[in-house]
């Protein structure tokens, strides 16, 4: 478990743009319920969580459609909340950071780790973009 001083300032990039931050599997579950569509970010400590996860979710926002729901987990903090937010996800194998998009509950667009590591930011907005022109 990373120490809590370590961990908020990299929360509160996502909440300040709108994001809400889940702590339980039980927030996650009733997240998922909602209609419309979810952006779901698992959040690391990571460089490329600091570099491109955060500002690529973040960049995509500018966007005519976008999410009606921005939810986000920590890994390594909640575990429960990532393990229900992973849940989700499946098939695709525990990743972090990842970003998924939802529609209706149903998974329509996932970014793994090995999508986000190495990639700027604005490729990952633009990217996310995308996904929220078609499913949004």
């Amino acid at each position: 478990m990373y120490p809590e001083e370590m961990v908020l300032p990299m929360q509160a990039e996502l909440t300040i743009a709108g994001f809400q931050d889940l702590h339980t599997a039980e927030a996650v579950e009733n997240a998922m319920k909602a209609t419309g569509t979810t952006l779901v970010v698992v959040n690391s400590v990571c460089g490329c969580a600091a570099r491109n996860a955060r500002p690529g979710s973040k960049m995509s926002l500018d966007n005519a459609k976008k999410p009606d729901q921005l939810i986000t987990v920590f890994a390594g903090v909640d575990k429960d909340a990532v393990d229900a937010a992973r849940g989700f996800m499946f098939p695709f194998p525990p990743s972090s950071p990842s970003i998924a998009l939802f529609k209706d509950g149903e998974l329509v667009h996932m970014l793994e780790r090995h999508h986000i590591e190495g990639r700027a930011a604005e490729l990952i907005a633009d990217n996310l973009k995308d996904a929220f022109n078609e499913y949004c």
